[in-house]
């Protein structure tokens, strides 16, 4: 069995638009993965890799830094943190997914997923912000 941790993220946030894009389930079935930079090279401050909109409406915007995805939520906020909280560990015990509040206004949530592991937990946090919406 392999042990390699997908920790690259601009890979990370590949395999979280596959994710939110390709699914059709629930409320994967409205995501989508908008104004994508196909060549998009990760900064330390992190550089826009995508949009993700729900029924045609922001969602999130996601950006790579060298070692992780950072997704920046609009909506449902509460939620997101009450989800990334409760998922925050993989089942190895490591933490790959923190969140916490962005100081700006509007308010928004930052989400770091800092691990290919994390994608999935990830996307369930995006369906969680955007289900305490609607």
């Amino acid at each position: 069995m392999v042990e390699d941790r997908v920790t690259d993220g601009v890979r990370i946030a590949q395999l979280l638009s596959s994710e939110l894009d390709g699914r059709e389930d629930g409320t994967f079935g409205r995501f989508a993965v908008v104004d994508a930079d196909p060549d998009v090279a990760p900064t330390v401050d992190g550089a826009r890799a995508y949009r993700v909109r729900c029924d045609d409406e922001p969602v999130a915007e996601v950006f790579v830094q060298p070692d992780r995805a950072r997704v920046e939520l609009r909506s449902g906020l509460d939620a997101a943190v009450e989800t990334a909280e409760k998922l925050a560990t993989a089942a190895d015990g490591t933490v790959d997914l923190r969140v916490r509040p962005k100081a700006v206004e509007p308010p928004r949530v930052v989400l770091f997923v800092e691990s290919g592991a994390a994608v999935k937990r990830a996307a369930d946090v995006l369906a969680a912000a955007v289900d305490a919406e609607s």
